[in-house]
């Protein structure tokens, strides 16, 4: 439903019906309500449109990069604070911080490497070398893996572990990197929007409730013209 269209067309219906039955009081009440709601509409019209010949019309999608900028100063000022961050972390101070899927995702084969190398310049790599060299190893790559995958994940459950994580992330410098990093990400994120995405936006959020200022105009507009209507009877 429409509330600007059914508020417009009511008013309007009111005026016709007032002077084609020479209603002096209906008439001037629907002018009056068409006028409000007019003026009201077009206000809401003009904050997402340009209107030719109106000065400030269209004023979303022209002050679009300060809607950008507006965007990221309130993540970073109000959200993403060292305050709030601080309290993240405190937050979560009970609870050992997750890293399985991030190991789980490491590629552990350059340990496997190292580990080969280290036992080939060690004083064992004769000995290796007897029994075929680093390919005699090369069947302990995955075991390997696994097991340094299943070693890893368990010690970041630690309570040791997640204690000395906390701390560094608290670190001033680590706590300036990460509210670097954010920044970047909201401000890598902003620049893919534009002026019609912006303007699409905010008309979902808020035209739809903008619409009663139409309703309101027209009956606002409506009560003054039967205030005046009904003064110039007397």
């Amino acid at each position: 439903m429409n509330k600007s269209a059914i508020t417009n067309f009511l008013a309007l219906m009111a005026a016709l019906i007032g002077f084609i039955s020479e209603q002096h009081i209906l008439f001037t009440v629907g002018i009056f309500a068409l006028s409000g709601a007019v003026t009201n509409w077009l206000a809401v019209h003009m904050l997402f449109e340009k209107v030719p010949g109106l000065y400030g019309s269209g004023v979303i999608p022209a002050r679009f990069e300060d809607f950008k900028q507006g965007i990221r100063d309130l993540m970073m000022e109000q959200f993403f604070t060292e305050e709030n961050i601080d309290r993240f972390l405190a937050g979560s101070s009970n609870k050992a911080i997750d890293l399985a899927p991030v190991i789980n995702r490491v590629d552990l084969d350059p340990a496997f490497d190292n580990f080969v190398e280290v036992v080939e310049t060690s004083s064992f790599g004769g000995m290796l070398a007897m029994v075929g060299g680093k390919e005699a190893l090369m069947p302990l790559r995955e075991p390997f893996i696994e097991k340094m995958r299943t070693t890893v994940a368990d010690i970041s459950q630690s309570e040791d572990f997640n204690n000395i994580l906390r701390e560094e992330l608290e670190q001033p410098r680590v706590m300036a990197g990460m509210r670097e990093k954010v920044s970047d990400i909201i401000e890598k994120r902003l620049n893919e929007l534009t002026p019609q995405l912006v303007k699409e936006i905010i008309q979902s959020m808020i035209k739809k409730h903008l619409g009663w200022l139409v309703v309101w105009g027209g009956v606002f507009g409506g009560v003054i013209g039967l205030i005046a209507a009904i003064s110039n009877t007397f």
